[in-house]
């Protein structure tokens, strides 16, 4: 992405776009300048692969489908971020085939480098999208999954194993530990382990 090789003060949205189809590590856009994304660990991958594959067994033949770390999502005419997954609907206003403008569900992986902006500055910004039906955070450091949705004017609601998360924008029910299928924690050690026992 040669812009950005020069830490050019300001950088358009088209110069942006435009190197984002050529650039082999992933950039986020926030008001003329272009941040690199941090790599992510293996159970962030594992989060994210299983409630993708949930979402995308539920969502077959619907109009609205899961979207992986891969899609930018516009939340601004000068921003633009790379949920790690999110769903949207074949209505999408979208006219760029590397962007979505109006999702229904975004879904944010934590992880240390990345806690306060997916619950600051990114929350804000996907909040403000008037498509966005729940926001989902998911911790990978503990077995946490938290859900704002627009119909409990964005109230987080707290999910663990053991328990179920709706996702009410897809009609969804999952238990919290399919979220977490593989995912080597201390939670989770102890509850498969607590498992385990009582079989």
């Amino acid at each position: 992405m040669p812009p950005l090789a020069h830490q050019l003060d300001y950088l358009s949205v088209d110069d942006y776009l435009a190197g984002e189809r050529e650039s082999e590590q992933k950039y986020e856009y926030v008001d003329g300048k272009a941040y690199a994304m941090a790599g992510a660990s293996a159970n962030h991958n594992f989060i994210a692969g299983n409630l993708y594959a949930l979402i995308w067994n539920h969502q077959r033949g619907k109009s609205c489908f899961p979207m992986t770390s891969d899609m930018l999502v516009k939340t601004t005419a000068k921003r633009f971020r790379y949920p790690d997954l999110m769903v949207v609907c074949d209505d999408d206003p979208s006219q760029d085939t590397y962007v979505r403008e109006s999702p229904i569900l975004i879904v944010e992986v934590l992880s240390g480098s990345t806690h306060r902006k997916d619950k600051t500055e990114k929350r804000a910004e996907y909040l403000a999208l008037p498509s966005l039906l729940e926001y989902v955070l998911i911790e990978q450091d503990i077995a946490e999954v938290v859900v704002q949705r627009r119909s409990e004017a964005w109230r987080s609601t707290y999910y663990y194993p053991g328990s179920t998360v709706t996702l009410e924008s897809i009609g969804l029910t999952v238990p919290v530990e399919a979220i977490y299928e593989r995912v080597d924690n201390a939670d989770m050690r102890v509850f498969w382990a607590v498992g385990d026992e009582a079989s």
